[in-house]
């Protein structure tokens, strides 16, 4: 089924406001986790390479949007947590090995 305009442009604003809760807890989540500013894992934490592995990246945006939208800033960390940080520690992992070899 064919999404409309307004369907679009809703999901559009609810991945708008995802992507600056995304932002926010991997900036803070990398800090946390390593103990500094890691611009490049910043990079490929949210990118939509990375989102690609959950679903289509706007969407994945659009559902932390409503996630944070309707629980609070909490409620988007919080699915950011358990739905995103375990596929890209997991990506990390790999990411690590493969470059062990070179």
């Amino acid at each position: 089924m064919k999404k409309s305009s307004e369907e679009i442009d809703r999901e559009r604003e609810e991945a708008w406001v995802g992507d600056a809760v995304l932002a926010l807890y991997v900036r803070e989540w990398l800090i946390r986790e390593k103990g500094q500013i890691d611009g490049e894992a910043f990079v490929r934490a949210t990118s939509n390479d990375f989102l690609r592995l959950k679903g289509n990246p706007t969407s994945v945006e659009a559902e932390i949007g409503r996630v944070y939208r309707d629980g609070g800033l909490q409620a988007g960390f919080d699915f950011i947590e358990t739905q995103l940080i375990p596929l890209f520690v997991q990506r990390e992992k790999v990411r690590a090995r493969q470059q062990a070899r070179r």
